[in-house]
C-alpha cells in the first residue's frame, strides 16, 4: 500500500507566499471603495465640463458600483458555497470530495484546512476498514484449527489425550495473542507498537510453525467454511535452515505473522504437489537471520514486484493453482511487510529460476527496540 503503516499523507506544502496574503479579503474590499470613489469622481468630473445633468451622473454610479459590488460579492460567496456542499458530504460520510485551491486569500487557506482534514478522516476511515479485515485474516487460523481438534474429539476421531489437548491450549493461546496484537495495532496511528524481542532457536521454531501449517491445512480441508486461506493438502513444506544451530533474535510472535502469512499465499499459488521452501541462513550482524519462502508456482512478474506488499492486491493470476485454493483477501503479504518493518527489517521479491522467492532480512539484537 504504499500509505505508511497508519495510511496517512504526508503535510500539505505551505503556500509559496508564506502566509502573508497579497490578495486577502480585506485588500479587496478596500479595492471595491477605492474604485468606487473613483468612478463617482471621475463622472462628477465628466459632468462639469459635459454640463450633464447630476441625476444622471448619480444614476450611471450607482449601476457602476452595484455591479462591481456584485462581481466582488460573487467571487467572495461562491467558494463559500463549494466548501459548504462539501462539508455536508464529509458530514454524511463522503470523504472523496474537495474544494478547489486556487485562491490566495483567507478563503484559500480555509479551503486547504477543509481538504487537510477531509484527508484526515479518508485515512482514519480507511484504516478502521483495513483494520476490520487484518483482524477476520489474522483469526481465522487458531479458530480453524481449534475448531478441527476439538470436532475431531466429539466426533471420537482422536481422544482428548494430553498430546491433543496441548494442540488445542496452544491454537487457544494464539488467539490470545492475537487479541494482544489488536490492541497494539490501535497504537499505529502514533507509531508506537512494542516488540517482545527474544532470543530463540531458529530449527525448533520454524518447524512448529511449518507443523502448524500443515495441520491447519489439514483442517480446512475438511471444513467447508469458506474460511479465504488455503486448503490445500498436496503442497510439501521442506524446512532448511544452516547451520541447524542457528539462533536469532526478534519479536516470535511477529515473524510467525510472517512465515505463516508467507506459507500461506506460497502454497496457494503452488502447482498440485508442488513444494514450497523454507530457508533460513545466518545475516550479516550478530543474531540477524535471512529468511526465504520458495515456491514453484507461476511466479510475479517484475512489473509487479512493487505492489505485492500492498493492501488487497491479489495479483494478477485470474485464479489460484491446484484444487481447494481460492484468491484470498490479499492480506497476507501486507501484514508480513509490517511486522518485518516493525524489526526494522526488509521484505521483498528476490530473483528467481523458477516460482517466487520472497526475501525477507531482520537485523538481529544490534537494532533499535521499536
Amino acid at each position: 500500500m504504499s500509505d505508511g503503516p497508519a495510511g496517512r499523507r504526508g503535510p500539505r506544502a505551505q503556500p509559496p507566499w508564506g502566509g502573508v496574503r497579497p490578495f486577502s479579503i480585506q485588500t479587496k474590499l478596500g479595492a471595491l471603495v477605492v474604485v468606487s470613489v473613483l468612478i463617482t469622481t471621475g463622472l462628477s468630473v465628466i459632468a462639469v465640463h459635459t454640463k450633464t445633468e447630476l441625476r444622471f451622473i448619480t444614476i450611471f454610479s450607482m449601476i457602476a458600483t452595484l455591479l462591481i459590488t456584485q462581481f466582488v460579492a460573487h467571487s467572495l460567496t461562491a467558494p463559500l458555497d463549494d466548501m459548504n456542499a462539501v462539508a455536508r458530504s464529509i458530514s454524511h460520510g463522503d470523504y472523496t470530495r474537495r474544494v478547489r485551491e486556487n485562491r490566495r486569500d483567507e478563503l484559500g487557506g480555509l479551503a486547504q484546512t477543509i481538504n487537510a482534514m477531509a484527508d484526515e478522516l479518508e485515512a482514519q476511515d480507511r484504516q478502521r476498514k483495513e483494520l476490520v479485515a487484518n483482524v477476520s485474516h489474522e483469526l481465522r487460523t487458531p479458530i480453524a484449527g481449534l475448531r478441527a481438534v476439538l470436532e475431531n474429539i466429539v466426533d471420537g476421531v482422536t481422544r482428548a489425550d494430553p498430546e491433543t489437548m496441548r494442540t488445542a491450549l496452544k491454537q487457544t493461546e494464539r488467539l490470545g495473542r492475537l487479541v494482544e496484537t489488536l490492541l497494539d495495532l490501535s497504537r499505529l496511528d502514533n507509531g508506537v507498537v512494542p516488540l517482545k524481542k527474544r532470543r530463540f532457536e531458529v530449527w525448533p521454531y520454524l518447524s512448529g510453525v511449518l507443523k502448524e501449517a500443515n495441520m491447519v491445512a489439514s483442517a480446512r480441508a475438511g471444513m467447508a467454511s469458506g474460511s479465504g486461506s488455503h486448503t490445500r493438502t498436496d503442497v510439501h513444506l521442506h524446512l532448511d535452515v544452516s547451520p541447524p544451530e542457528l539462533v536469532a533474535h526478534a519479536d516470535p510472535e511477529r515473524i510467525h505473522q510472517v512465515v505463516a502469512n508467507l506459507i500461506d499465499n506460497a502454497v496457494k499459488h503452488s502447482p498440485p504437489h508442488g513444494r514450497v521452501t523454507v530457508r533460513a541462513r545466518r545475516g550479516e550482524r550478530p543474531e540477524s537471520l535471512e529468511l526465504e519462502v520458495l515456491d514453484e508456482g507461476p511466479g510475479i512478474p517484475r512489473t509487479e514486484w512493487h505492489r505485492v506488499f500492498e493492501r488487497f492486491n491479489r495479483g494478477n493470476v485470474n485464479r489460484p493453482h491446484g484444487p481447494g485454493s481460492d484468491g484470498g483477501t490479499g492480506l497476507g503479504l501486507a501484514i508480513a511487510r509490517w511486522a518485518v518493518d516493525l524489526h526494522g527489517g526488509r521484505i521483498g521479491v528476490a530473483e528467481s529460476e523458477r516460482g517466487c522467492r520472497i526475501l525477507v532480512t531482520l537485523p538481529g539484537a544490534s537494532s533499535v527496540p521499536s
